[in-house]
């Protein structure tokens, strides 16, 4: 098990669309921690530390987003595990 930390940008139609609740109900589920939240710039930008394979299926759902969310392009990096989160939180 690789813990990684995963640091990824979205774009597109992802502000008022609930993509941050959707965001944070599937990091949730898969047991990883972090934050998501609003730009000023209208993407959105969500850091998250867990398993890579976890990691993994998160960016398969960022890149989908919820129903009404049109996601452009998603930009991410990787970077060693920090551990410096508690939670998953929607953050502004």
């Amino acid at each position: 098990m690789a813990l990684k930390t995963l640091h990824a940008f979205v774009s597109g139609k992802v502000q008022g669309v609930g993509y941050r609740a959707f965001t944070r109900s599937k990091a949730k589920a898969l047991g990883l921690k972090g934050f998501v939240r609003n730009l000023p710039d209208g993407r959105v930008e969500v850091v998250a530390e867990g398993d890579e394979e976890k990691l993994e299926k998160l960016l398969e759902y960022l890149r989908q987003g919820p129903f009404f969310a049109d996601v452009k392009d998603v930009k991410y990096t990787y970077s060693d595990y920090r551990g410096v989160y508690e939670d998953f939180e929607i953050t502004y």
